[in-house]
């Protein structure tokens, strides 16, 4: 049964049509990644989803409950993270989440364990006690993932969590979300870093223009697309007939015979190159060497979307 479920959403700002029949169900512990250039309209059902902003029309629910005819229990149940988010800068980290633990009406009794659980879990427990100022944007972010996390929500809402980071805290915040999945959380999570998406998305859906273009596992998507995959491999004992039971290996499209080495296409899937890998042992090919080239969402998004926004 399906834990988010959005239905012919549509979203309208005056005559700007931001929203346009999105459609797509999430299973509770998925991890739904939400990819499109500014404007296509992610910002904007994420919001729908926080209940922030009332769709035109549309079904839009959360375990069974409307969004938008229960929005005060439906805050309960979600953690919302926007893209840019203001952080009282006097108060520091400590006190910064006491106000929102206050906020969202955890018993006092609870409140100390709370905060320390979500400190140890972002990293944050040794700048606990620093004032919110003097946080790095990285640590910022994190501190903001605690601030979601104090309530224990069912439902993460995370709008480009990544965004203006420098290369060691986007890392930092992906194997925090990494840890989050392991810890069975529903997350859908916006981001234009398309391929650190993939690395943890169980589901990715690419929308453009304030429609969906493209939804499914990345199995899925690159069925959709036809996407093939090169794979560069060394075989020590390639004659002739081997060279034949290769070329009709399963998914694979064509072999182009190199200098040093077999050029292999193969219908691109997450699990189509240990498949071939496995299946050219069994031919008996004796292989030194096994390379395939980077298959990322880039190249999914990149066929399916030409730069427009709604």
């Amino acid at each position: 049964m399906s834990f988010v479920k959005i239905h012919n959403l549509r979203v309208s700002y005056g005559k700007l049509e931001a929203v346009r029949g999105i459609s797509f169900e999430i299973p509770k512990g998925e991890v739904f990644g939400f990819i499109g250039p500014n404007g296509a309209g992610k910002s904007t059902t994420i919001k729908v989803l926080a209940t922030l902003i009332k769709p035109q029309s549309g079904e839009v629910t959360i375990g069974g409950i409307s969004v938008p005819d229960n929005p005060m229990k439906i805050r309960r149940m979600i953690g919302y993270m926007p893209d840019y988010f203001g952080t009282y800068e006097d108060l520091t980290a400590a006190e910064y989440l006491h106000f929102f633990a206050a906020a969202y009406q955890l018993p006092r009794i609870d409140r100390e364990r709370a905060i320390a659980d979500v400190l140890s879990l972002t990293d944050l427990t040794h700048k606990a006690d620093a004032a919110v100022d003097s946080l790095s944007r990285g640590m910022k972010q994190r501190l903001g993932l605690a601030r979601v996390l104090l309530h224990d929500p069912d439902l993460l809402l995370l709008d480009e969590p990544a965004s203006g980071l420098d290369p060691r805290a986007r890392i930092e915040v992906r194997e925090l979300l990494k840890a989050l999945k392991a810890m069975g959380k529903t997350i859908i999570i916006s981001s234009h870093i398309l391929h650190e998406l993939a690395q943890f998305c169980t589901r990715i859906g690419i929308v453009e223009a304030g429609q969906l273009v493209a939804e499914g596992s990345l199995d899925d998507i690159y069925s959709q697309l036809g996407l093939l995959q090169v794979i560069h491999v060394q075989v020590v004992n390639l004659d002739n007939a081997m060279l034949e039971k290769i070329r009709s290996l399963p998914g694979v499209e064509n072999v182009e015979q190199q200098t040093d080495r077999l050029a292999i296409r193969m219908h691109a899937t997450e699990t189509g190159a240990e498949v071939l890998l496995d299946d050219m042992k069994q031919l008996g090919c004796r292989i030194r060497m096994f390379q395939p080239e980077a298959m990322d969402m880039e190249t999914a998004f990149m066929k399916l979307t030409e730069g427009k926004t709604a």
